[in-house]
């Protein structure tokens, strides 16, 4: 593939880098020979958040479902118009049952209503509440091809009438979407699963498209390369380890465990070149508390900044814009500075602005450019999107220094290696003439 080929938008849950192949079950365990499939993934613009789609059960239902990398598990709203004769709840007690409770239901039978099930968590950091839901297994669609025995939660919403609007299970999600897949560090989240039931490393790739455009048909593996794509050999892969925050920061947190989330050691910030003047104890994980560091969130639309750091990045952001000759206009919420875009430049890698580079271990920079950087919110206006994230967190017992999110990871490839716990990122796609989509 030339450099000017597009890659197409994906997301790869991928265990050995292959393709996955389906074989009539002895049993409800899961039978697949070890190899890899992809997802398409489109974004949402009214929230700018991305979504794939799953096909799930018997008869067939397809789920709309957010793509959330801090997510345990794959949840989906089994209401009214889902009876799936191969769902299989999973008993309390059971050796595939995390949890020591159980859950009952006092309607008819069906999923997300059994008896003496394992319960799952149905969590969304947009919501309100934390609700539960049934642990079952059933047949799960990769495109055309099947697999069983995957565990996810199913959850009833039937079942909570008057949680609408902003109670709701589904509050801040793209409208189309009735769950949530998750891919978090979890041996719920379906890329462990899927490297448990074959004795393999885990692995998944992430490419996040600009627009609801998503292709996905020309994606083909490549045993020479560290990533599932047929891309340009110029693209050149930076790797950073992947480091485990000691204190859990989800929604439901075991207190001694570690957090699931993808935190990366960003050692400092820098804007066209000038190193931000932020305290290392603000960018590094608080041991005891959990709190610092930095993670990547798909379900935080754009990259948000605890409000210290935010509060000096701001200040030297606009001062390398006013010595680019960048013209401040009104602020457009939820954004704080924006632009006359008629008075920036453009390139193949969007609009002419201040780079700003997150300095990793061993000199690696995740560049980010105007394209990753800035927004157009509306006709010759542009903001930088980047927000206050405020000093409480939602949903979780820590606040980290950075969120990554949505906005900045678009048209880059990243890859999630767990078992050896590291992440490969190409840094923008477009300086290579290529995209996600």
């Amino acid at each position: 593939m030339s450099s000017s080929s597009a890659i197409h938008c994906f997301l790869l849950l991928s265990i050995a880098l292959f393709s996955i192949c389906y074989f009539p079950p002895t049993s409800h365990a899961l039978k697949i020979i070890p190899r890899s499939f992809i997802l398409p993934i489109k974004k949402d613009p009214a929230t700018n958040l991305f979504y794939t789609s799953l096909g799930i059960g018997t008869p067939r239902q397809d789920f709309n479902l957010a793509v959330d990398l801090i997510g345990e598990n794959l949840w989906y709203d089994c209401n009214t118009n889902y009876n799936s004769s191969t769902y299989h709840p999973i008993a309390c007690g059971a050796k595939r049952c995390p949890d020591v409770a159980c859950i009952g239901c006092n309607g008819p039978y069906k999923p997300g209503c059994t008896n003496n099930t394992c319960p799952a968590n149905a969590i969304n950091s947009l919501a309100k509440f934390i609700f539960g839901g049934g642990l079952g297994e059933d047949l799960i669609f990769f495109s055309k091809l099947q697999v069983p025995g995957l565990l996810s939660g199913c959850i009833d919403t039937d079942g909570y009438p008057s949680f609408t609007g902003e109670d709701s299970p589904l509050n801040g999600l793209p409208k189309s979407t009735r769950g949530i897949i998750g891919l978090a560090r979890s041996q719920l989240a379906l890329p462990l699963q899927l490297a448990e039931a074959n004795k393999l490393p885990a692995k998944f790739s992430l490419c996040l498209p600009s627009s609801n455009k998503q292709g996905f048909t020309n994606l083909l593996a490549s045993g020479k390369q560290q990533h599932p794509l047929e891309v340009s050999k110029s693209v050149k892969f930076q790797t950073t380890p992947l480091i485990v925050n000691p204190v859990a920061t989800g929604a439901v947190s075991v207190q001694g465990e570690p957090s699931k989330e993808y935190f990366i050691d960003v050692k400092s910030v820098k804007i066209d070149g000038k190193v931000v003047n932020l305290k290392p104890s603000l960018l590094s994980i608080d041991q005891k508390k959990g709190s610092g560091g930095t993670k990547i969130s798909t379900i935080s639309p754009f990259t948000e900044l605890q409000s210290t750091v935010y509060k000096t990045f701001i200040k030297d952001y606009i001062k390398k814009a006013s010595d680019r000759k960048l013209k401040r206009v009104a602020a457009v919420a939820p954004f704080e500075v924006c632009f006359d875009s008629t008075t920036i430049g453009n390139s193949v890698t969007g609009l002419v602005v201040p780079t700003i580079d997150l300095v990793l271990p061993g000199g690696v920079q995740w560049k980010i450019l105007g394209a990753n950087s800035m927004m157009m919110v509306k006709k010759n206006v542009a903001c930088l999107a980047i927000v206050d994230g405020g000093t409480k967190p939602r949903m979780s017992f820590a606040k980290a220094a950075i969120v990554i999110g949505g906005h900045q990871l678009v048209d880059n490839l990243l890859e999630f290696d767990l078992a050896s716990s590291k992440l490969s990122f190409s840094s923008s796609l477009l300086l290579h003439n290529s995209t996600c989509s």
